[in-house]
């Protein structure tokens, strides 16, 4: 059974850093693409950013509100993925979530906190 487990979550201040990190385990999975999501106290869940699909494009996308200043990519393994975020503004504060497509389907990430501060 493939696990997914989302690290990298934090209290950070306003122009900090944080990397957060989706792992796949459970036998022989390989990621081929990932979407990023967040949820914002009292808002709906939005688009972050995406990479990959089922043809393993390596191309990302990004929400214009983190373009320049997140960034996408995954280990050699293809096992784990990773969202680097810089320059981190208030606004960013939520719950972000991985959502990654496997060769054994396509699962969720429990969720992490991401904290910025003024």
């Amino acid at each position: 059974q493939v696990q997914l487990v989302e690290s990298g979550g934090g209290l950070v201040q306003a122009g900090g850093s944080l990397r957060l990190s989706c792992a796949a385990s459970g036998g022989s999975v390989t990621i081929f693409g990932m979407v990023w999501y967040r949820q914002a106290p009292g808002k709906e869940r939005e688009f972050v950013a995406t990479s990959g699909g089922s043809t393993d494009d390596s191309t990302s996308e990004y929400a214009d509100s983190v373009k320049g200043r997140f960034t996408l990519s995954r280990d050699n393994a293809k096992t784990t993925v990773y969202l680097q975020m810089n320059s981190l503004k208030p606004e960013d504060t939520g719950v972000y979530y991985c959502y990654v497509q496997t060769n054994r389907g396509s699962y969720w990430g429990q969720g992490t906190q991401v904290t910025v501060s003024f």
